[in-house]
């Protein structure tokens, strides 16, 4: 069992941050890397990223958005209360090392993995530009931390009621015809925006790396439901990733899995709080 011991509702999208205990997982978890965690005996394995590790208090922080009926269950514990089950660290770390400006692009609860990412190359020496996004301001999130660990960070909301007005897309677009001279794009957030960007830099000839969260469901490779075609090969986002070239995926392909069970996660949730 490993106890809740902080939670935030970060933002007006149901975003909810939970602080848990779990000493060997913040021993030894990279930048990047996830956890898997099951709320009880009947419950489904859920993959997170982790934000947030604090080492020194044997604690990882977790950040995600309410979206069906597991993660509804999980934003739905208080204080005091515990996560039967939290397998990691899981996914291959990052080999962080000095590679010149990196440009850092995040939407919504993608902000939390980006600025996770971010550490381990500020500890490399890199020069970090920050980009993050969401539809309107109340929707983002880790604003003060992305401004202290990133040498400039730039904020778009699709309404414009805070940072530029427009996606952040057109904030790398700008960002490009400044002619900073970019070494890596990062992107983490939904599939859509993933693609986009990834598209823009294909054409910019900016390597992109892109963080995946398919479907999983064991975590080890075995199952196959996190499968992504990379490169024309098939991966598994649980071990060959959750990182990978942006040029290289299929998202039209990512896309219509991650969808297949769309209408059945709202039906769930939907009997459940009818049930409650």
């Amino acid at each position: 069992m490993h106890l809740i011991l902080d939670r935030q509702e970060l933002a007006k999208g149901n975003m909810v941050a939970l602080t848990v205990e779990a000493p060997a997982i913040a021993a030894k978890i990279k930048p990047g890397q996830f956890v898997i965690l099951r709320l009880n005996d009947t419950g489904e394995r859920v993959p997170l990223t982790v934000a947030l590790r604090d080492p020194q208090h044997g604690t990882i922080t977790i950040i995600f958005q309410v979206l069906g009926k597991s993660t509804a269950m999980l934003g739905s514990l208080k204080i005091g209360d515990a996560i039967k089950d939290l397998v990691g660290p899981l996914g291959l770390a990052d080999e962080f090392r000095k590679i010149g400006t990196i440009v850092g692009i995040g939407g919504g609860s993608g902000i939390a993995v980006l600025h996770h990412l971010l550490t381990g190359y500020a500890e490399a020496g890199n020069h970090l530009i920050g980009v993050i996004g969401a539809r309107e301001k109340d929707f983002i999130i880790l604003e003060d931390e992305m401004t202290t660990l990133c040498d400039r960070l730039l904020i778009t909301t699709d309404d414009g009621s805070y940072g530029a007005h427009g996606l952040v897309t057109d904030a790398l677009k700008s960002l490009v015809e400044e002619q900073i001279e970019i070494h890596l794009v990062i992107a983490v957030g939904p599939v859509v925006m993933m693609r986009a960007i990834c598209q823009m830099t294909r054409l910019y000839k900016i390597p992109t790396l892109v963080s995946l969260n398919p479907i999983m469901v064991d975590g080890t490779g075995m199952c196959g439901a996190c499968r992504v075609t990379v490169g024309g090969v098939t991966k598994f986002a649980c071990v060959d990733g959750p990182h990978f070239d942006g040029h290289q995926v299929d998202f039209d392909e990512l896309i219509q899995r991650n969808n297949m069970y769309t209408r059945d996660e709202k039906t769930s949730l939907l009997f459940s709080i009818r049930a409650g």
